[in-house]
């Protein structure tokens, strides 16, 4: 057998070439090495963060709301466990299919989906989307025993607003609701709060306005997830910070007598400290449920308030400004005293008229009051004597009263839309309509017709501030030291001037012709001192007239007359200040004096008062009115006599 030849050019070439690859190999096992010293080693930290990013989710928690307190520290509004399933669809593989499991088992609607989707595709994958809130316990069941087929869904319990008192307090402490586009720009866009599912913030009112305290700061939650987005298991919890509650001023047996009294009328009544400046109660009348908004209200419920003519949307307490009527002319005999233009016994002839500019200005009492002084004046609220002192004071001097008395300026009070009303002065006619002020402005104004325009918070502060000489400024929020007092500065008002006033104003609802004697108080230290007031809305006209038009009750309820009424009591030593309107109520005396007394009584029993404390001619009427209304109202509790202690 030949034996094989080997060239021996070829050996040298075989090992060349295997160094050539085995240097190739080194090279790229060399490049690995170093790639995975770096990864294993050098950037270790690194990429250990990135996976626990795939496997720890953050999540925030959202913080209890603070509640909001009446004076005694009943709960005006306050937080309910409920429970509501929320998708996120990066965890949800096919949110369509996923949501129409969940529909199956919560009976969503077709336009419920609809929304979830629409909803889903303007957020970003990873923002949890509310599929529905408030579900039952069985629903809840439901849904957390079809979890694993469930990918994305997740079923929690979160704090809901809830408003015990209802209605009462619906203008007062406004209302919550889920966040919008606005609400996200007011704030800055970077609060991820604002977009977690079922957090609500406040919309109107002191829910709006102390937003900030209320709402509390998020806390944090550190979470295991699988590949499938599931929780496994919790790993770290930052806690929340709950909200600050409020405390108010407000008394909430108070409020609820004020608004149950008003029921059936489009009305607004103020009770005020006039001490401290305390709001014991702000009515207006009707109002609605806040409870309906805090989810979202119905196109329905929602156009049924809207629509309703007595605008139960609409806080009359502090948004109506309306004409004061003869309620202004405290202001005016202020002025008139202060400028030394009329003395205490000083008489004005009153015929029932009075001729100024070629025009005829009336009294309401056609046949005129005869000589009649400035206390007078007011207890039979003569417009001839007013109509002269307007002459004597100048506009000048009554704008400048009404302004210290608190006319056409706004309280610094955390409620919406608050208006600032209108105290007319020759600048502000001028810059308004280009033209001169004219004496007959000055006449109209005088008894709070014409330009001016007074809201019944701004009347509640004028009437504390003239019972007690002092700059009284209102307040809803209760002070953390107890017994706290604010220190008003004294208004500078003449003692012998006030001390005038306040006698015709006790006159008013005591003496025998006082425009308000019908609504006195016989209880004795219980003494109401007031000032009725009716501004006009519409004149009756002469067809009308004709037609046998002769009375505010012939006319349709929304042409008829506003009524007002001021008053402070005990009138010899004043503790409240009280100012009630009545839209188309007709005269002051009839619809808004028996109003406030039965405020300033419940207020100075501490509940419903005695029979006994009415005129003995209305005790058997008034025992079924107190009747009525102790059915109507929450029952009285221990509260009730802390205030008088």
């Amino acid at each position: 057998m030949t034996k094989p030849q080997t060239d021996p050019k070829a050996h040298p070439r075989l090992t060349r070439r295997s160094m050539i690859l085995g240097g190739a190999q080194l090279t790229v096992a060399g490049a690995l090495g170093l790639r995975m010293h770096r990864m294993q080693i050098d950037e270790a930290d690194t990429y250990r963060m990135m996976a626990e990013e795939n496997r720890i989710s953050m999540q925030l928690v959202a913080p209890p709301r603070g509640r909001i307190l009446d004076r005694f520290g009943a709960v005006l509004a306050d937080n309910r466990p409920t429970y509501q399933v929320t998708i996120v669809r990066e965890r949800a593989g096919d949110p369509q299919k996923v949501l129409a499991d969940v529909q199956t088992i919560l009976g969503l609607s077709d336009d419920d989906l609809k929304q979830i989707l629409d909803e889903m595709a303007d957020r970003s994958s990873f923002v949890p989307i509310t599929v529905a809130r408030d579900i039952t316990w069985d629903e809840l069941s439901q849904i957390s025993l079809n979890a694993p087929a469930l990918p994305g869904i997740s079923a929690d319990v979160v704090l809901q607003r809830v408003y015990p008192f209802g209605t009462d307090f619906a203008h007062l402490i406004g209302y919550v609701g889920r966040a919008n586009a606005q609400d996200v720009a007011d704030n800055d866009g970077n609060n991820a709060l604002l977009a977690m599912p079922g957090f609500h913030i406040g919309k109107i009112s002191i829910e709006k306005a102390q937003e900030a305290s209320l709402r509390g700061k998020a806390g944090r939650l550190s979470v295991e997830v699988n590949a499938a987005g599931r929780v496994m298991q919790s790993l770290d919890r930052v806690p929340p910070v709950p909200g600050a509650d409020l405390q108010l001023t407000i008394d909430h047996h108070l409020q609820n007598f004020a608004l149950a009294r008003l029921a059936g009328q489009s009305a607004a009544a103020v009770v005020i400290d006039v001490q401290n400046g305390d709001l014991l109660a702000c009515a207006s009348a009707p109002t609605f449920d806040p409870n309906l908004f805090v989810d979202g209200i119905s196109s329905k419920d929602y156009n049924a308030l809207r629509d309703d003519p007595y605008r139960p949307l609409s806080d009359k307490v502090v948004q109506g400004a309306y004409p004061p009527g003869s309620v202004l002319k405290m202001s005016l005999a202020l002025a008139a005293l202060e400028g030394a233009e009329v003395g205490p016994e000083e008489t004005v002839y009153c015929p029932g008229f009075v001729e100024i500019g070629g025009r005829r200005f009336h009294c309401w009492k056609r046949g005129g009051h005869g000589h009649i002084s400035l206390r007078g004046a007011l207890r039979e609220s003569c417009d001839v004597f007013f109509y002269e002192m307007a002459r004597r004071v100048g506009i000048d001097n009554l704008h400048a009263m009404s302004a210290r008395l608190g006319l056409g300026q706004r309280p610094d009070l955390p409620l919406s839309g608050i208006a600032s009303g209108l105290n007319p002065s020759r600048d502000w006619k001028l810059e308004r309509y280009g033209t001169e002020w004219l004496i007959g402005d000055t006449i109209n104004a005088s008894i709070g017709q014409g330009f001016v325009l007074a809201t019944p918070m701004q009347l509640a502060i004028m009437a504390a501030r003239v019972a007690s000489g002092k700059n009284v400024e209102p307040r809803l929020f209760k002070p953390q030291m107890a017994g706290d007092t604010q220190n008003f500065e004294d208004m500078g008002l003449s003692p012998a001037a006030l001390a005038l006033v306040h006698a015709g104003m006790t006159d008013v609802v005591n003496a025998a012709r006082g425009t308000a004697r019908s609504s006195r108080i016989v209880a004795e230290g219980q003494t109401m001192a007031g000032k009725t007031g009716s501004s006009q809305v519409f004149s009756i006209t002469a067809a009308e007239r004709a037609a046998g038009v002769r009375s505010q009750a012939d006319l349709p309820w929304n042409r008829r007359d506003h009524a007002l009424f001021t008053a402070f009591a005990p009138a010899a030593q004043p503790r409240i200040a009280v100012s009630v309107l009545v839209e188309h109520g007709g005269g002051g005396s009839l619809a808004a004096a028996p109003i406030a007394r039965d405020l300033v009584l419940f207020y100075l029993n501490g509940g419903l008062p005695p029979v006994e404390a009415y005129p003995a001619d209305q005790r058997g009427r008034m025992q079924t009115s107190l009747e009525e209304l102790s059915a109507a109202i929450l029952p009285t509790d221990g509260h009730t006599q802390k205030r008088r202690t």
